[in-house]
């Protein structure tokens, strides 16, 4: 039964949906995950200066470290391993093509978060999909906020925390002969000790440890780049011909290479399935487009880059051969594939990468699960407490546990999950698109760094108090704007 629903809603309805509104959105939108690619570089070196240590806020950049925290997991490695082997090298081409438009789809879901997020007390913010579900979309959709609060609890808070866990240990024990209890107790122990924290003490820890996972995943793969050079331009021209069915492949040809190339890049950017958002609301900038365009920024970082960075390790190695059958797949085709390139030690660097990508997300699905929870009381310490006392366990026993029926519900609940948040989606679009055009207009009227005005939008039900700047920033910003004057 698991099967059969997971099948109908990844194999069908997902697909054609999540692609169909992601084109709506970039035409709409006049593509704007094109139009601003280039500020998302100054709009994270822009939003940096703003103050957000010394109030308790947090910073885009830690916003969008956390996001791409969750993003970049297993399916960056043994996800396109898969990918390749039962769709041929044309996946990647389609995985390239999921992944430019779910950056369109990305910054309308992210910017919906930024705008409904709510101030908290300590200087910090809650948002997401439930919160714009309920002020919204107005207090007939209540119930189906506090649905996709349980959804997300139970698919990223418990399940997919057990999944991660899991693969860590059993990764661990393959390369390293470390028993998967004692990565098990392990991981319990660090995560418990992130956790307890709170949202400032895991956004510290993604600061610092996504950039250098991910940097350190690409640098390894310019290696090989640089090794295997003159072999580049005849991978580019297989996964292009691929793409189209022009190559031989095992699988199904060219419906084989899109349906592959689609499922694995909306698994692995997770553009409007409604996750990214919760850690996104959570910035302190200065207009919700901001945050947007970064997120947006943080799909190209996960589809175009480092899925990128598995495909090529693979194309570029001999163990892979297209049309030609082979029983490596997953994790240990990227693994042998590496080994092939540099020696031995790079199946030690794909465990450790591995473990890395399933730390992190571990530590997103734990905020993830706890933003849920702070939908239906803010105030219920001992609830926030026992949920993380129980991910805590859950890391040290699911380890050790291969919990398949409890993996495939959880793909069940994020399907439904992703439902719900593309409903939001399509009836909140023309508010993201009033905000969208708030930034544009201000943009076409020579102001570097547009500011919202939420006493404008106030017929859209946002909190104003999460849209007061501290008076340093709105000083240092008038200063600035009078100097362009």
């Amino acid at each position: 039964m698991l099967d059969m629903l997971n099948d109908l809603l990844w194999g069908k309805v997902l697909i054609v949906v999540l692609l169909g509104i992601g084109l709506w959105f970039t035409v709409a939108s006049r593509f704007v995950q094109f139009r601003y690619f280039g500020r998302m570089f100054r709009i994270l070196g822009a939003n940096q200066a703003f103050s957000h240590d010394q109030h308790g806020h947090l910073s885009s950049f830690q916003a969008l470290m956390l996001s791409v925290a969750g993003r970049v997991g297993g399916g960056n490695i043994a996800g396109v391993a898969v990918a390749i082997t039962l769709g041929g090298p044309g996946a990647v081409f389609w995985m390239w093509v999921v992944g430019l438009i779910g950056m369109a789809t990305s910054y309308f879901e992210c910017t919906l978060a930024q705008a409904y997020k709510k101030a908290e007390p300590d200087g910090t913010y809650r948002g997401g999909p439930a919160h714009y579900i309920a002020r919204g979309m107005g207090a007939n959709w209540k119930w189906l906020a506090a649905v996709y609060s349980v959804l997300l609890l139970v698919t990223f808070g418990l399940g997919f925390n057990a999944l991660q866990s899991y693969s860590v240990a059993t990764s661990f024990q393959d390369a390293f002969g470390i028993p998967v209890l004692a990565t098990g107790l392990g991981l319990a122990v660090v995560i418990g000790a992130i956790v307890f924290g709170g949202v400032k003490r895991i956004a510290k820890v993604a600061e610092v440890l996504v950039p250098v996972m991910a940097i350190g995943y690409l640098l390894i793969a310019v290696v090989v780049l640089v090794l295997n050079i003159t072999e580049l331009p005849a991978v580019l021209t297989l996964i292009v011909k691929s793409a189209f069915g022009l190559e031989p492949a095992i699988g199904g040809g060219i419906g084989a290479a899109i349906l592959m190339g689609v499922k694995r890049g909306l698994f692995s950017n997770e553009a409007g399935l409604g996750s990214a958002p919760n850690v996104a609301a959570v910035a302190y900038v200065p207009h919700p487009a901001n945050q947007g365009i970064v997120q947006a920024f943080s799909v190209f970082i996960d589809t175009l880059i480092l899925c990128s960075c598995t495909a090529f390790i693979i194309l570029l190695g001999t163990v892979y051969q297209p049309g030609v059958a082979t029983d490596i797949g997953g994790v240990a085709l990227t693994q042998a594939s590496l080994a092939g390139h540099v020696g031995e030690w790079g199946r030690v660097f794909v465990s450790i990468a591995l473990f890395l990508f399933g730390f992190t997300t571990i530590v997103y699905n734990y905020y993830l699960g706890e933003n849920s929870l702070s939908f239906f009381s803010d105030e219920n310490r001992p609830l926030i407490i026992g949920y993380r006392v129980l991910v805590i366990a859950l890391c040290g026993w699911s380890a050790t546990t291969d919990l398949g029926t409890v993996f495939a519900f959880a793909d069940v609940t994020m399907g439904l999950l992703a439902l719900a948040n593309l409903l939001a989606l399509v009836v909140l679009f023309k508010a993201g698109l009033r905000i969208m055009r708030d930034y544009d207009r201000q943009i076409d009227a020579g102001i570097e760094q547009p500011l919202f005005d939420a006493r404008h939008f106030a017929d859209l039900n946002i909190d104003q108090d999460a849209w007061v700047l501290e008076p340093e920033d709105e000083a240092r910003i008038a200063a600035a704007r009078a100097r362009t004057a």
